[in-house]
């Protein structure tokens, strides 16, 4: 499952400030891309690559139990050749965008993400 405690720690500091923006642009820029539902986001091309994804916060709120952060993702895809020797087809990134519902425990950092759709 993955964490946040970085973020969660800011928020209890501060609330929505700058700091918490920082530090959870921070730690999700560190998860391994197989664990954010990247692949399902995509609408160029066909596999995520392995370059360094970037976020924005579109909006938070605050329940009792959570802290529910909508973002936006900014990450490359390639579209993938047949890998044949003679294979004309060069491996070229393409600029991905996705938005993610991110709903973190307030009491143990563990977040559940969601792709939106809509």
């Amino acid at each position: 499952m993955i964490s946040f405690p970085r973020t969660l720690k800011a928020w209890q500091s501060n609330g929505f400030d700058t700091e918490f923006s920082h530090i959870f642009k921070q730690e999700i820029a560190q998860f391994d891309h197989q664990e954010l539902p990247l692949q399902q986001g995509l609408s160029l091309s066909s596999y995520v690559s392995n370059e360094k994804i970037s976020a924005i916060i579109n909006r938070t709120e605050e329940t009792p139990d959570n802290i529910i952060i909508k973002s936006g993702i900014f990450y490359s895809g390639i579209i993938a050749g047949c890998s044949c020797s003679d294979d004309p087809t060069p491996v070229d990134t393409q600029n991905e965008y996705c938005e993610l519902l991110i709903n973190i425990d307030k009491h143990t950092a563990e977040s559940s993400i969601k792709l939106i759709t809509d």
